[in-house]
């Protein structure tokens, strides 16, 4: 019986598998983007080697519905709405990204404008029928759907959060065309119909993917109970994550945050600012104490308003790739080389990256790559790097070291943007490093904000993997309750109980045992007369919990203003019996040989750094930089002016 977490990248794939025993495997391979099953089936096969049958549960971070949305590869979407509405999408909140262009860019849309059907239909803000939804109506919307080639249909009617009774006419009415349908009373059962449109065309317009793709993994991998990783943190089974295809869209990056707030936990450190490196991408996230979730996040400008774990991406990776922009100047990413053709060092690739750059610095090590199962070729790089150095009138030395700048420079702004950007001071916290490149830049980046710790943890190139083989099962729902009068504040306890008893019915769906589940009740509220609203923890003291966050966040509360509720929210987490994953024993993968000492090239000259082994550095004790220390999948380049020191199996590097 395994628990395996399986994180998708752009670049690499990363498995873990941990036994019964506590033993832990790892595994990392280049992703095959064009069928990401393909590089799960091999690393399931290296990762299990040895084992006869294996089963058990996998829980998979997919970047399918991301990479769908970004390369507009999702289904041919119908949008239904209520007749005048039809352009709120194209509306939106009036906002200018571009504030001095007079005609702004846009995104490539998700529908176009001749898919939106609007239906003769009106419910007021209570859920009252004002105008019925007649035969005719419900015929004219079959009849569109057939004539456009609906591969999958997005329902959203004004104030159906108050009353669905209309969607679910239209669904009903739909029914017979065999195809997914996304209702926004279901997907996001809230007010602010832009949000709940954009968020309602998004799933529907990722279900097929999503569901097509976990549906052959599911074939492919009979004997294995699957569940896929959420955005919010938790995962949930399988075989209901078409229908909520919306929530995997942060999957890779939440399994990493959730599991270095475990982490934190763990080793008694509340504040903690994850650093997420990959060949793709680099996300951010902070930690004060809990998890931080927000609900306005965006990708490529569309709202998504369901709950997310707040992580800020920005595209510096490995894999990032430098360019000459047209005056002349040097830039990194966002454009990478993913996992094909790759970086130059990688074989195929033609074009410098920021991995490129740190080879040729000395800062990685090729025999040690990968555990030495994955070739380098630095003969490949100097002349490549040298004709990008000659565009730039720049030495080959100076122009990776500007390539290395100009990552952390990015990599920097986004840790401003978590900490503070927010009110937060990053010195207060510990930067917790992982992927497979974070242990390259990480405590170059604290040195940066100022932040004197830097947190390494055991299997940190494979740490979002981890973080899904050792996820609990959430399941999250929510509707509008605009409750104004003190009369409407008594029904609160009521709703609850049948929000909690509806998603207890779900979980018995999907055969899960829910005895030993956990459950949270969350209220929005906002003082009367406010746009925005706050969500604190529901109590018989939900009222002073609103006021202290309302204090901290803006810096004063009204003790005798009126509050008003605008949504209810059930969280119910059913804990999964896998164990301490940070404490299990690590089976190392076997190396080539490699020198003990490196030459390492750095802004201010040429520095000899001692090499050790992860398993050194932690018998070792405090050992002061110059270093660089080789994990199975990933390098910690430790600079001049900090040290090592144990912390269990894990390694802290500190300011000295």
């Amino acid at each position: 019986m395994f628990f395996v977490g399986i994180d998708t990248g752009g670049t690499f794939t990363d498995l873990i598998a941990v036994d019964g025993s506590g033993r832990c495997r790892r595994w990392k391979t280049l992703s095959t983007p064009a069928n990401p099953s393909h590089a799960i089936l091999e690393g399931l096969k290296h990762l299990l080697k040895g084992v006869g049958n294996p089963s058990g549960q996998i829980v998979h971070g997919t970047t399918v519905g991301t990479n769908a949305f970004l390369e507009r590869k999702g289904a041919k979407t119908i949008f239904i709405t209520t007749k005048g509405l039809e352009d709120v999408l194209w509306l939106g909140r009036q906002a200018r990204p571009q504030l001095y262009s007079f005609a702004g860019v846009r995104p490539p849309d998700l529908v176009l404008r001749d898919d939106v059907l609007g239906i003769d239909e009106r419910l007021d803000f209570k859920g009252n029928v004002i105008r019925a939804l007649d035969a005719e109506e419900k015929e004219k919307a079959l009849r569109f759907c057939t004539a456009r080639g609906a591969q999958s249909i997005a329902v959203g009617l004004l104030h159906s959060y108050a009353n669905p009774c209309h969607e679910t006419e239209v669904k009903k009415a739909l029914s017979g065309l065999g195809l997914p349908i996304s209702l926004s009373s279901e997907v996001l059962p809230e007010f602010r119909e832009y949000e709940r449109f954009s968020t309602t065309v998004i799933n529907a317009y990722l279900w097929p993917v999503v569901g097509n793709y976990v549906e052959e993994l599911e074939s492919k991998l009979p004997s294995w109970n699957i569940f896929i990783q959420q955005s919010h943190g938790g995962c949930r089974p399988a075989a209901s994550i078409g229908s909520q295809a919306v929530h995997t869209l942060l999957s890779g990056p939440a399994g990493g945050v959730q599991a270095a707030h475990a982490l934190g936990l763990e080793l008694g450190i509340d504040n903690i600012i994850t650093l997420d490196m990959g060949g793709t991408s680099t996300d951010v996230s902070l930690c004060a104490g809990g998890l931080t979730y927000t609900r306005e996040y965006q990708i490529d400008r569309f709202p998504v308003a369901v709950p997310i774990i707040d992580i800020h991406t920005v595209g510096a990776g490995g894999g990032s790739i430098a360019w000459i922009d047209s005056g002349g100047v040097l830039r990194v990413g966002p454009r990478s080389a993913g996992a094909d053709p790759g970086p130059v060092c990688y074989g195929r690739g033609e074009e410098i990256t920021v991995t490129d750059a740190n080879l040729f610095l000395g800062r990685l090590l090729p025999q040690a790559f990968l555990a030495g199962r994955m070739e380098l070729y630095p003969e490949r790089l100097p002349p490549r790097i040298k004709e990008l150095a000659s565009r730039l009138a720049l030495d080959p030395v100076q122009t990776a070291l500007g390539i290395i700048k100009l990552v952390n420079v990015n990599m920097v702004q986004a840790l401003r943007a978590v900490s503070l950007e927010r009110g937060h001071d990053p010195r207060d916290f510990v930067l917790l490093c992982f992927g497979g490149a974070a242990g390259l830049h990480g405590a170059e980046l604290a040195g940066e904000l100022g932040i004197r710790q830097v947190l390494f943890p055991a299997m940190a190139g494979v740490f979002s993997a981890m973080g899904m083989a050792a996820a609990d099962l959430k399941f999250r729902s929510s509707r509008a309750a605009i409750m104004k009068d003190e009369s409407d504040l008594h029904a609160l306890p009521q709703l609850y109980r049948e929000m909690a008893d509806q998603l207890l019915h779900d979980i018995a769906s999907h055969g899960l045992d829910a005895e030993n589940a956990s459950i949270d009740f969350y209220v929005d509220a906002r003082y009367k007369g406010q746009s925005f609203e706050i969500t604190v923890p529901f109590s018989k003291d939900w009222r002073l919990s609103f006021e202290s966050e309302h204090k901290r966040l803006y810096g004063f509360c009204v003790t005798e203003g009126h509050v008003e509720t605008t949504a209810l929210r059930v969280e119910i987490n059913i804990p999964r019996d896998v164990g301490a994953v940070t404490q299990s024993s690590i089976e190392v993968q076997s190396r080539r040989d490699f020198p003990r000492h490196a030459k390492i090239l750095f802004e201010h000259g040429e520095k000899i750094a001692t090499v050790l082994t992860r398993e050194e550095a932690l018998r070792a004790g405090c050992q002061k930089g110059p270093l660089l220390v080789i994990d199975d999948f990933s390098t910690i380049l430790v600079p001049e002016g900090w040290a090592t020191r144990p912390l269990g199996n894990h390694l802290m590097v500190e300011s000295i």
